[in-house]
């Protein structure tokens, strides 16, 4: 069975560790931005190209005789690559461009959850230009957000009391967006803790994952600039040390609602991974918002621990039949954490070299912007590699990601305290 990957960070090499631990002979392609190690030691062959040229995509897809194409990070999806693959009759775990839009357009998302009645929203106002924006944050008073209506890599959302300080800074940054032709949104900030739940979709069928929580600010202690995610940790038995199994269960729910109300509203099965970004509450769970791929890091926690096979997880998706898998994962905890470049995120070195060679368990090492040179390991500017720890409890699965991590050396740092007790128990 010949299938194609599309993306080369480090969730992509979880996903092509996970695919060639199937029982099914696969030979694994891959259509990446740059030459990931972990992947392409995984993969037959290995292309480098734009990610968003789904017709370059789909013709080497047909070209290789590709049985199933599964995307990977969110740009592709917004790009269309998926309905390109379809249009090549190449099955694709992967939301066409209409479906994807519960990421990649928040107010899309949000009227989305109004029109079908899923009552997971904020109250929230989208605006296109000045008129009414002062109004409206002052209405909100000093609980406020402000949103992008498309992607910037986990960047583009501005929350009241973190990142703006006054409504002039806030109208600062809304004029920005206009200034760029965007759209956007500015909504009610909520007040609780975040959680993820991403479920495995068929269009009709879901199957959920373990809940992880992610750590989006650069330092320790939840300081600094937002950035695509330094860590995150999933708890023993399905759980997070600060939810109940109704919380979770209301997730679940809000995921299989937007399911159906997306099959009503766009007239097509989604067939792919949804991820729903959640606040527990003192008035329940709220959504913060959808993403249509896995979660990076989040996927790095639940993979590693997924004991069904993957490829059939993929085949039910796209045949329409998830509902006949038993999809399982082991009962333990994970942490993953990740190992960035000096400077990061605003300010990140380039193209210094660093060494895993001291890293004791290579199967929990997953590699992302990076790439190797003369046999040796450069960083290419963004999250470079992660590791992650798995154990009974959270606490020693902390232990076994900070010793692997501390292994990693070069001009690089990490958050020392996801996963850790005290930060925990903060949240709890």
């Amino acid at each position: 069975m010949n299938i194609l990957l599309i993306g080369s960070g480090a969730r992509e090499h979880a996903i092509a560790r996970a695919l060639k631990a199937s029982r099914h002979p696969v030979q694994l392609l891959c259509y990446a931005s740059h030459r990931n190690p972990g992947i392409e030691a995984l993969t037959k062959k290995l292309v480098v190209g734009r990610l968003t040229d789904g017709e370059s995509i789909a013709v080497f897809a047909a070209e290789e005789n590709i049985n199933l194409a599964i995307v990977g990070p969110e740009d592709p999806l917004n790009a269309g690559v998926a309905d390109q693959l379809l249009a090549h009759q190449i099955p694709c775990v992967g939301p066409t461009q209409a479906l994807a839009r519960i990421e990649t357009s928040k107010i899309f998302a949000r009227e989305l959850l109004s029109k079908y009645g899923i009552d997971a929203n904020p109250e929230y106002r989208a605006f296109s230009s000045r008129e009414g924006i002062r109004e409206y944050l002052e209405r909100l008073g000093d609980n406020y957000v402000v949103k992008y209506d498309g992607l910037m890599g986990g960047k583009g959302v501005k929350v009241s009391g973190d990142h703006l300080h006054s409504y002039e800074e806030a109208l600062e940054y809304c004029q920005q967006l206009i200034n760029r032709g965007k759209a956007f949104l500015i909504e009610e900030k909520f007040d609780g803790e975040e959680f993820s739940l991403m479920s495995f979709c068929d269009g009709k069928h879901l199957v959920h994952m373990p809940p992880v929580q992610d750590h989006k600010r650069a330092y320790a202690g939840d300081t600094g600039p937002n950035t695509g995610g330094m860590g995150s940790y999933s708890g023993p038995k399905g759980s997070l040390p600060f939810l109940t199994n109704e919380d979770i269960a209301t997730a679940q729910a809000f995921n299989e609602a937007v399911i159906l109300a997306l099959r009503e509203e766009c007239g097509a099965e989604y067939l792919g991974i949804l991820y729903g970004g959640f606040m527990v509450t003192a008035q329940g769970v709220r959504l913060l918002e959808y993403n249509a791929r896995f979660g990076d890091p989040e996927a790095l926690n639940v993979l590693p621990l997924l004991t069904t096979d993957l490829v059939e997880i993929c085949l039910g998706i796209v045949q329409g039949c998830l509902n006949a898998v038993t999809v399982e994962f082991q009962p333990q905890a994970t942490v993953c954490k990740y190992a960035v470049p000096e400077g990061y995120p605003t300010d990140p070195v380039r193209g210094e070299p660093i060494d895993v060679n001291e890293i004791q368990n290579p199967e929990r090492l997953f590699y992302g912007s990076v790439e190797t040179r003369d046999r040796q390991l450069f960083e290419l500017g963004s999250r470079a590699v992660a590791v992650v720890g798995i154990a009974d409890t959270i606490e020693a699965a902390e232990q076994q990601a900070e010793k692997e991590i501390n292994r990693v050396k070069g001009p690089l740092f990490h958050r020392d305290d996801i996963g850790t007790r005290d930060l925990i128990q903060k949240r709890v």
